[in-house]
């Protein structure tokens, strides 16, 4: 085992962040929690990241290529106007395309190759297929090569429904029609399918990693929700959120949105029909807060929502009624994991998890999304908060094994101790979709983060 890895994998097990049917407490609730030890430093992450890289390329790419039938993929990207796919072919450090970057995947009779096109030569796992000269030079270049290897079918990116997928500007394609022989026009054909897999799909190295990504997540929100953070009556919902960014910053995780922390209080206004429940504020005793956050190391991403409570003078724990409200968002989990299959599409999983919801009696919404390179990563959509029916074409995508989703949604249920109000529970844990069953990366909320 690499050495790197093996300091990694060494955290992760001797850590409380990998106990996969872990509770708010088991996270170091209320305690000083030291995350840092746990992650790289910067200069060590890309010995990693380009590791996994070349076993994608050389293991993962040519099956999935064989998959969507093409013989040959080109991804094309500028400076500065690179395309969403071109981060993750490339080595690291790498911060953008040299002038244009020209990549060229084959299968051919000789076995698969990794080409590079560029000005400037890609060092490995790319063979120099031509450097140097001008962009007239380079793209001259590439249309012989392409003529010289005679693909059958040509995959470019470009995609009417992906945003992932159509990152071939049309300067660029218009370019690439006019290099190669007027021949292989008609064997140029969308690339769509091979991205999404390509995009979605995790190795087994990145299988064990992921559990320490989602787990770092899951220990910055439990020292969030703690008095190491909080003080009743003084701090506000912005101070938490803005503690959460600081505190990825200062473990140099990015996030990949600004993290959200709202509260629900006895009479508000929460109503059945309501989309989302919750304001800001200054935090009180007998507030419910909520938080919403997503980080990226060693290029997978996170996306993670969990529930906390303050007590109010004098009581011991959570109300009876949030506890059962809780439960009752473990269930609407349940429900949604439970329709999981490979092969149904996301569109046939929402449809079945919103029945299973109804057969409990819950007031439930699911909005679903994988995870991997990006936060709403592609793959099978499975229900947007604004939409509880079809979505067309990423609805329709089916499930595969090996991927990685953010288990999104909510439920409301009225609690006893606030007259009957409702509240909001909103819950993102990320899980692992082996082929067979969903697996919680790094557990999932059963109990209540307490600020006491």
């Amino acid at each position: 085992m690499n050495k790197v890895l093996g300091v990694i994998l060494a955290a992760m097990v001797a850590g409380p962040v990998l106990v996969q049917d872990s509770s708010a407490a088991e996270f170091e609730q209320g305690r000083p929690v030291d995350s840092n030890h746990a992650v790289l430093p910067r200069r060590e992450r890309p010995t990693v990241e380009n590791r996994i890289l070349e076993q994608r390329l050389d293991e993962l790419l040519p099956a999935l290529m064989d998959e969507a039938d093409l013989d040959m993929w080109l991804v094309i990207a500028r400076e500065y106007a690179e395309d969403p796919v071109y981060f993750s072919l490339v080595p690291q450090p790498s911060f953008a395309a040299r002038r244009t970057t020209m990549l060229v995947f084959f299968r051919g009779p000789e076995g698969f190759e990794k080409l590079s096109v560029n000005r400037y030569p890609l060092r490995g796992p790319y063979e120099t297929g031509w450097s140097g000269g001008n962009l007239d030079q380079q793209w001259a270049a590439l249309g012989e090569l392409v003529a010289g290897k005679n693909p059958r079918r040509i995959g470019v990116n470009v995609s009417t429904d992906w945003p992932v997928a159509d990152g071939l500007t049309h300067g660029l394609y218009q370019r690439l029609m006019g290099s190669l022989p007027a021949d292989l026009h008609e064997r140029v054909v969308p690339a769509e399918e091979l991205v999404v897999r390509w995009l979605e799909t995790r190795t087994e190295e990145e299988i064990a990693l992921y559990p320490h990504i989602v787990g770092l997540a899951r220990q910055v929100i439990s020292e969030a929700f703690s008095t190491r953070v909080i003080t009743p009556g003084a701090t506000t919902t912005e101070d938490i959120a803005w503690y959460i960014h600081q505190r990825f910053e200062a473990m140099q995780l990015p996030i990949w949105f600004h993290p959200d922390v709202n509260l629900q209080r006895q009479g508000d206004d929460c109503g059945e029909d309501s989309p989302f429940c919750g304001g800001q504020g200054v935090v009180m005793p007998g507030d419910v807060l909520h938080t919403d956050v997503g980080i990226c190391y060693l290029k997978l991403c996170t996306d993670t929502q969990e529930m906390g409570y303050i007590p109010r003078l004098g009581e011991e724990g959570v109300p009876k009624g949030l506890q059962v409200a809780l439960a009752k968002g473990n269930q609407w989990q349940d429900g949604l994991t439970g329709a999981f299959k490979t092969g149904r599409s996301g569109n046939d999983i929402l449809a079945r998890s919103l029945k299973a919801a109804r057969r409990r009696g819950l007031i439930a919404s699911t909005y679903t999304h994988p995870l991997g390179f990006f936060g709403h990563a592609p793959g099978p959509t499975i229900g947007m908060w604004d939409n509880q029916g079809d979505t067309p074409i990423r609805g329709d995508w089916p499930l595969y094994p090996n991927t990685v989703y953010a288990i999104e949604g909510n439920i409301k249920a009225p609690v006893p101790e606030w007259d009957g109000q409702f509240v909001q529970i909103k819950l993102e844990q990320d899980a692992l979709f082996d082929g067979k069953r969903v697996i919680y990366l790094a557990g999932r909320q059963t109990q209540w983060h307490i600020v006491r």
